[in-house]
C-alpha cells in the first residue's frame, strides 16, 4: 500500500512477474490430463455420444428426402406433383426435426451437469491443496492471485468443459457424414467443395498459437487486478488509503492495470476475427462456384447432376461447412483454454513443504503439555545463501502447566519458535517435540488440536459473535459460550449489544474494539480447550486499560495450561516461571524475572528501556 513499494521497486517486482509469467506454465501430459478429468463422467459422456451420433445420423437425411421432394414429389419426370409423396416425405423431415431437436435438448442437460461438475471438483481440488500448502507460501503469494486462479482461470475454461465433448463428437460425425452423402450425390461437387479445408486448418493452428498466449496474459492481468482489489477495497486498505490520502492512487493504479486488461481483451477477440471473417467468406461463396460448377458439368452432359441433386447438395454442403467451422473454433479454443488448464495444474500440482507423516505416531496424552526445542534451527526456504538462519542451536524443555515467555528485540526469532510447534512452520534442523514425540511424526489434527494460538490480529470472519466462537467448536452449547466468554472477560459486553451473541461484528471483525476482538479471540481458543497455548505479542497493539482487561482474560486461559507467550511488553510476564531472551536466532539468557534482572544483562537492559518510557 505504501508508495514507495508501488513506485519503486514494487512495480519492477510486478513487472518481472508478468515477465516470468509471458507464456503458458509447461504441464507434461496436459491433454491427457484435461480427459482424466472427465474419466469419473464416463457413463454421461458415453450417453452424450450416443445422442450426439443419433442426432448427427438423423441429420443426414433430410437433405436426401430434399432431393426426392424435388426429383419425385414436385418435379417428377412424368406428370404433375405426387401430393401423397410431398406429404409423407415432407412429414418425415418434420419428425426427423423435431426428434433431434429433443434429442439435443437432452444432450445438453448432459453436457452441462458433466461440465459443470467437472469446473465445480477443479475447483474443490484446487481449495483443498491450497488448504494443504504451508504458511510460507501464503506469506509469498498474493491473496487475489490465488483468488484469481480459483474464479477467474477456472471459470474461463467452463465452456471448454461444459461443450467440448458434444461439439467433436457432433461436428466430427456430421462432417464425415454429409461428406459421404456429398459423394454419394456428386463427387466432382464434393472435391471442389473440401479444396480449400487444408488451407483453413493450417491458419486455425497458427491463431490459436496466437490466442493461447494472449490469454495466458490476460489471466495474469487478471490476477492483478484481483490483488489490486483485494488489497485496496478491504477494510485494512480503505482506512490505510484515507489515512494517507492516497485514494487517487489507488484508483490510477486499478486504472491502469483495467486498461490493460480491456486492450488484452479487444486482441483476443480479434485475433480470431480475420480467420473467421475468411472461413465466412469461403463459406459465402462456395455456393456460387458449385452452381458454376454444375453448370459446366450439365453442359457437358452429365445427366446426374438434377436441380434435385443441386438443392439437396447445397444443403449437405451448408450442413459440412457449419460442423467444419465449430471443430476450428474448438480446435482455437482448446489452444486458449489450455493456457488456462495449464495455470490450473500449476497449482494442482505444488506439493507442500510440509507432508504429514505416512504413518503418524500416536500421540501420547499422559505426557500432554510437555514441549521441547532439541538444538532448532530454522530458515525461511526463499533465505539467500549465506544469510544468517532465523533460529540456531535452540534448546529448551517446558514441563506441563509452565508458563514460558520469550522476549527480545524485533528480528530475533520469537514468532518462529511458536510457529515451529504446531508446525507451521517446518525446522531446518533438530527436532520439535511435543508430549515426547517429535511433531513431524504426529498426526497434524492430532497435534493442533491440543495447540491454541491468540495471535496480535485476531482474525474474525464478516458473521456473529456465536458463529466466531463456534469455530474452534462448531458442537459448542450455549452453557459452553457462556463459560468461555466469561473466562476470557467478555460475556458482559456481549451481552450489552443488542443482539447478544447474533451481533454481526463486520469483516476482520472491524465492528468492535482492539480489545473486544482479542478477549473474543481467547474465549474460542478456551473453547477449543487445549493443552498448549501459544500468545503471540497478544496485547501489544492495545491500549494501556484494554491491555490490562486483556491481560487478565489471557492470566485466566493460561492457568493449568503450558503457554508460550511472546511478547513484547515485559511488563505483562514478570510473574512467568522462566523467560527466555531471544537475540539473532539464539537463546542468550533464561530465568525468572528477577534472575534475569539481577544478571543485568539483555534482558535488564530490555527493562530498563521499557521502564523508562513508562
Amino acid at each position: 500500500m505504501g508508495g514507495g513499494r508501488r513506485g519503486g521497486v514494487g512495480m519492477r517486482d510486478e513487472s518481472a512477474q508478468r515477465a516470468a509469467n509471458a507464456s503458458a506454465p509447461r504441464v507434461p501430459d496436459l491433454g491427457k490430463r484435461i480427459l482424466g478429468l472427465f474419466r469419473p463422467h464416463r457413463p454421461q459422456i458415453v450417453l452424450t455420444i450416443v445422442l450426439v451420433l443419433i442426432v448427427a445420423t438423423i441429420a443426414v437425411f433430410p437433405p436426401l428426402l430434399t432431393q426426392r421432394v424435388f426429383d419425385e414429389a414436385l418435379f417428377p419426370p412424368e406428370g404433375g406433383p405426387d401430393l401423397r409423396l410431398l406429404w409423407m416425405l415432407v412429414g418425415t423431415m418434420v419428425a426427423l426435426w423435431i426428434s433431434s431437436s429433443l434429442l439435443g435438448i437432452w444432450q445438453t442437460l448432459i453436457t452441462s451437469k458433466v461440465g459443470n461438475r467437472v469446473m465445480g471438483q477443479l475447483r474443490d481440488s484446487l481449495f483443498d491443496r491450497l488448504q494443504s500448502m504451508e504458511l510460507a507460501f501464503f506469506t509469498r503469494t498474493k491473496t487475489g492471485v490465488i483468488q484469481s486462479r480459483l474464479q477467474n482461470d477456472v471459470g474461463g475454461v467452463a465452456n471448454v468443459l461444459s461443450n467440448t465433448v458434444s461439439s467433436v463428437v457432433g461436428n466430427t460425425v456430421t462432417v464425415i457424414a454429409s461428406l459421404v452423402t456429398m459423394l454419394i450425390l456428386s463427387w466432382q461437387l464434393t472435391v471442389m467443395a473440401v479444396l480449400l479445408t487444408p488451407v483453413l486448418v493450417l491458419l486455425q493452428r497458427r491463431v490459436g498459437q496466437v490466442r493461447a498466449r494472449i490469454a495466458t496474459q490476460t489471466q495474469e492481468s487478471l490476477s492483478e487486478m484481483t490483488a489490486i482489489t483485494q488489497e485496496s477495497l478491504s477494510v485494512s486498505g480503505i482506512l490505510l488509503a484515507k489515512a494517507f490520502g492516497r485514494q487517487a492512487d489507488e484508483s490510477r493504479r486499478y486504472a491502469a492495470e483495467n486498461e490493460r486488461q480491456v486492450d488484452l481483451q479487444v486482441r483476443l477477440t480479434m485475433s480470431g476475427q480475420t480467420f473467421f471473417a475468411l472461413v465466412s467468406v469461403f463459406i459465402s461463396i462456395l455456393p456460387a462456384v458449385v452452381y458454376v460448377l454444375a453448370g459446366y458439368l450439365i453442359a457437358g452432359g452429365d445427366t446426374g447432376v438434377t436441380a434435385g441433386t443441386l438443392v439437396a447438395f447445397t444443403t449437405v454442403q451448408a450442413r459440412l461447412l457449419m460442423p467444419l467451422m465449430g471443430l476450428l473454433r474448438v480446435g482455437l479454443d482448446l489452444q486458449t483454454s489450455g493456457a488456462l488448464f495449464a495455470r490450473i495444474f500449476e497449482y494442482l500440482d505444488l506439493q507442500p513443504a510440509i507432508e504429514p507423516p505416512t504413518s503418524p505416531r500416536p500421540l501420547d496424552r499422559s505426557r500432554l503439555g510437555e514441549v521441547e526445542f532439541d538444538d532448532v534451527r530454522f530458515h525461511y526456504p526463499d533465505a539467500r545463501e549465506g544469510e544468517r538462519a532465523t533460529l540456531d542451536g535452540v534448546s529448551f524443555r517446558l514441563e506441563p502447566s509452565t508458563f514460558a515467555a520469550f522476549v527480545g528485540p524485533s528480528g530475533a526469532g520469537k514468532t518462529t519458535i511458536g510457529y515451529l510447534l504446531p508446525r507451521l512452520h517446518e525446522a531446518s534442523g533438530g527436532a520439535v517435540r511435543f508430549a515426547g514425540t517429535d511433531v513431524r511424526e504426529l498426526d497434524p489434527a492430532a497435534l493442533t488440536d491440543h495447540i491454541g494460538i491468540v495471535s496480535q490480529e485476531p482474525y474474525l470472519f464478516h458473521a456473529s459473535i456465536a458463529e466466531n466462537l463456534r469455530y474452534a467448536k462448531p458442537d459448542a452449547t450455549d452453557v459452553e459460550l457462556d463459560a468461555a466468554t466469561r473466562a476470557a472477560s467478555i460475556y458482559d459486553t456481549i451481552h450489552r449489544f443488542p443482539d447478544g451473541y447474533d451481533t454481526i461484528v463486520g469483516e476482520r471483525g472491524y465492528r468492535l474494539s482492539g480489545g473486544e476482538k482479542q478477549r473474543i479471540a481467547i474465549a474460542r481458543v478456551l473453547l477449543k480447550d487445549p493443552a498448549v497455548l501459544v500468545l503471540d505479542e497478544a496485547t501489544s497493539a492495545l491500549d494501556t486499560v484494554s491491555e490490562r482487561v486483556v491481560q487478565g482474560a489471557l492470566d485466566e486461559a493460561a492457568r493449568g495450561r503450558t503457554t508460550l507467550a511472546i511478547a513484547h511488553r515485559l511488563s505483562t510476564i514478570r510473574h512467568a516461571d522462566v523467560i527466555f531472551v531471544i537475540d539473532a536466532g539464539r537463546i542468550v539468557e533464561q530465568g525468572a524475572h528477577d534472575e534475569l534482572l539481577a544478571l543485568g544483562g539483555t534482558y535488564a537492559t530490555l527493562f530498563a528501556q521499557q521502564a523508562s518510557r513508562v
